[in-house]
């Protein structure tokens, strides 16, 4: 039995390509249903110019905008970054996080226009369709949810590629930045700018270097290094080079510095949730200052065996996110962990940007468990006697097992 068609419809709006063409689509495959384009302010620069304009011109009956970088710094890219998440070792999840925070602020949109249906743009082959519709699933689970992208119908009318997606756009005079030959498919949030699509997919093809937005290329940063200081109280940033600011003022000073010092750039082929490897260019120069700053302070101040428990689990937490999860109990139990364990990254760091590197090179902190005295060459105080004995029996096994079964040499 199939579902009732929906009435009124909130669709997950950019005003890129592929939520362009869906906005009139929707009208066409659900003749008399209302649409609201919602759109999420999350540091897109100039993205968002005239969005409204182009929404109703494309046929939202209604618009909602939303500023949401400050909760999206300082609610969501914060408490990851406490967690030191890193998915595949490069990339810092700019898209991955965003996603759960743009769903549920389309749900409350749902709510609040008496709307019966959520939509997203996101392909039947990509991660965000996951974390758009599990977010919708855990928060509202009783909206309809219209996926175009899986919808026959919508493969059936030329849109099964971005090219289809561009000739259709010409066909309905609907107005698009998009060509066949500007073909990138790019995410831009305050965290990162991630871009796909053209030479980028071929693995053995260096991008072009104009692909990129914010951040210049090595060979065109300065020769002289640049130092910032970035201070965090309990796992949180707080200040740049002195200067108290909200997250999201932080983040964008952080991008501005590390962007000219081509700091933040990285080449990854990942492993998509769905099954299948993706290469991707991404722009992430304020995340990798915070996260080597952040890491600067773990190595100061948390004890050893809490440090080695915290690094195994940001590879599950990093999984989580990846995979749009940011609602499921375990990566709120997880992030109990590790904001108790950011308890003591409080203190300072010093960042030299320099030719694409951000590189701590000081820190300073009120918990630091850094023992000068004990550190050194010299023996003070510290019974080297107690050595002999810790040795002989962390040893034991391997002794044992040398005598007993003549380990190979």
């Amino acid at each position: 039995m199939s579902q009732p068609k929906p009435k009124k419809i909130v669709l997950a709006y950019s005003g890129g390509l592929d939520t362009s063409v869906i906005l009139p689509w929707l009208k066409q495959r659900y003749p008399g249903v209302k649409l609201v384009a919602f759109a999420a302010e999350l540091g897109q620069g100039d993205e968002l110019k005239g969005i409204i304009r182009k929404a109703k011109a494309s046929g939202a009956d209604e618009v909602v905008v939303k500023d949401l970088r400050r909760e999206f710094a300082e609610k969501y890219c914060f408490p990851m970054l406490r967690a030191h998440a890193v998915y595949e070792n490069d990339y810092l999840l700019g898209t991955s996080v965003a996603r759960p925070l743009i769903a549920r602020h389309q749900v409350l949109v749902a709510k609040q226009t008496n709307a019966d249906a959520v939509s997203h743009g996101a392909t039947g082959k990509g991660n965000d369709q996951v974390r758009f519709e599990i977010t919708y699933m855990a928060l509202a689970p009783k909206l309809k949810i219209i996926s175009p992208w899986k919808d026959p119908q919508f493969l059936a009318d030329g849109l099964d590629s971005r090219e289809g997606a561009v000739d259709y756009a010409a066909q309905y005079n609907i107005p698009v930045d998009q060509s066949k030959k500007k073909i990138y498919s790019r995410d831009r949030n305050l965290w990162h700018i991630s871009h796909e699509g053209a030479e980028i997919e071929d693995p053995a093809t260096e991008p072009k270097d104009s692909c990129l937005v914010t951040t210049v290329t090595v060979n065109k940063a300065p020769a002289k290094a640049q130092y910032v200081k970035v201070e965090f109280k309990a796992g949180k940033p707080v200040a740049v080079n002195g200067r108290k600011l909200p997250g999201h003022e932080l983040v964008a000073k952080l991008n501005a510095l590390g962007g000219k010092h081509a700091v933040g750039v990285t080449v990854l082929t990942e492993n998509r949730l769905v099954g299948m490897k993706s290469r991707g260019v991404y722009e992430t120069p304020g995340g990798t200052i915070l996260y080597e700053a952040h890491k600067a302070l773990q190595h100061l101040c948390l004890e050893r065996d809490t440090y080695h428990q915290a690094q195994q689990l940001a590879l599950r937490y990093a999984e989580i996110v990846y995979n749009g999860q940011w609602f499921h109990p375990l990566r709120e139990a997880l992030q109990a962990f590790f904001d108790e364990v950011n308890q003591v990254i409080t203190g300072t760091v010093r960042i030299k940007l320099h030719k694409g590197r951000a590189l701590a090179v000081g820190a300073e902190s009120p918990t630091s468990l850094h023992d000068a005295d004990l550190a050194s060459f010299a023996m003070g105080d510290y019974d080297v006697t107690a050595a002999r004995g810790f040795i002989d029996i962390y040893g034991l096994p391997m002794k044992v097992r040398g005598l007993k079964q003549k380990t190979k040499v």
